[in-house]
């Protein structure tokens, strides 16, 4: 076996294209992975997967790692970001291939499942129905009592967890982001921590404390910012603080002084990335992505997490596809936590997937498929081109 292309697809998901990687061998056999990245380069992972591709096409796609160290070393001197990204494409790809011809889910490359079912959290809660609301087909965030009533939803769908950001519902609602230079404006730490705790306050109205919230607060402040938004939210029991700092001694500070959990990482690459925050103390929780770190890699992050008694959760908040690849990182390793997933989406996002997962009762059933148990349906990519028009 050999691969005879790789070749990137993008479709139009409302607020954030879907990158996909389609790599397919000389007997048609075909892997798949998601490379969704929304707030860097699509145009350029594209233009980093045709560079690399010569060190790959023409190889057998069962050498995975010896391939991988081939793309490393070859892009040594330009670590982390779009790079990455893409070679963790590439990687998990051909780990689809790998799997799919021997007739395997991924996880059996790797000893097996560790559990047959991993709990789920409602991500962007909230957040998607403010910012997104029109291009999903859900209701509008149009006030607090919308808010309540989502939480309602969300243990009424049984999941025992949800994560927001820093939303404020209304006739236009706001999400903001400054730290991502868009969304509503800029906050000052005070106005954001007062924003959370009114939001938090009618989150629990709903859930009555049946479902526990996450906040992510993304890069949007600095760790003084961050401190004086935990202590805030001390009574709402969260399950954890989401924070963004690219100094490990930053981080290990909010960890230190807030009075919840501290999960952060989704933005670093490697176990050479992770090691620093982890030998600071600075994680309760790793958020590691598994599409862009690629499969193998993150769970090179994970068994390095477990020495430091750290659990993980995947970082994912793209399409059924990468929800498969999580769940399956999920099954192959020993410290998984919980399972990001976002619940409102695109209304034709099922019809993208061969298979959906299967959730009942707030946990995701482990696909039992060849590689990761699911494809891309084309044609319907096909239907919604990105960038539109």
């Amino acid at each position: 076996m050999k691969v005879a292309s790789l070749e990137m697809l993008f479709c139009d998901a409302g607020w954030r294209p879907w990158i996909f990687l389609k790599a397919t061998a000389d007997d048609g056999l075909v892997g798949w992975a998601e490379i969704t990245d929304s707030h860097g380069s699509p145009r350029g992972l594209a233009g980093i997967v045709e560079d690399l591709a010569p060190l790959v096409v023409g190889q057998d796609p069962r050498a995975v790692e010896r391939i991988y160290w081939n793309l490393y070393r070859q892009t040594r001197q330009s670590p982390g970001s779009v790079i990455a990204k893409a070679i963790g494409g590439i990687e998990n790809a051909l780990l689809d291939l790998k799997a799919k011809a021997l007739g395997v889910p991924v996880y059996e490359l790797f000893g097996g499942p560790t559990r047959e079912t991993i709990p789920l959290y409602w991500s962007h809660c909230g957040t998607t129905r403010a910012r997104a609301w029109e291009v999903t087909g859900t209701p509008k965030l149009g006030s607090y009592d919308d808010v309540a009533a989502l939480g309602h939803e969300v243990v009424e769908c049984g999941y025992p967890a949800f994560k927001t950001n820093i939303v404020v519902p209304g006739e236009k609602p706001v999400v903001s982001m400054p730290g991502f230079g868009a969304g509503g404006g800029t906050l000052e730490a005070e106005e954001i921590a007062d924003a959370l705790v009114k939001l938090l306050d009618a989150f629990r109205a709903g859930t009555e404390g049946a479902a526990r919230p996450i906040v992510d607060l993304n890069f949007n402040l600095e760790p003084e910012g961050c401190v004086r938004v935990a202590r805030a939210l001390e009574e709402h029991d969260l399950l954890w603080l989401e924070v963004d700092l690219f100094d490990p001694a930053a981080l290990a500070h909010v960890r230190h002084v807030a009075p919840m959990p501290i999960c952060s990482g989704e933005n670093l690459y490697g176990s050479r990335g992770f090691r620093p925050f982890l030998e600071a103390t600075a994680l309760d929780v790793a958020s590691v992505d598994v599409i862009w770190n690629g499969f193998h890699q993150a769970k090179k992050i994970a068994d390095l997490a477990e020495t430091f008694e750290v659990n993980c959760a995947p970082h994912n908040y793209y399409s059924h596809l990468a929800t498969f690849i999580g769940a399956q990182w999920c099954a192959a390793i020993p410290n998984a936590r919980i399972l990001e997933i976002d619940v409102d989406d695109v209304p034709w996002r099922d019809e993208l997937v061969t298979a959906t997962p299967e959730i009942a009762d707030g946990e995701l059933r482990i696909p039992h498929g060849p590689g990761w148990g699911v494809e891309v349906v084309e044609d319907v990519l096909r239907e919604h081109p990105w960038p539109a028009g």
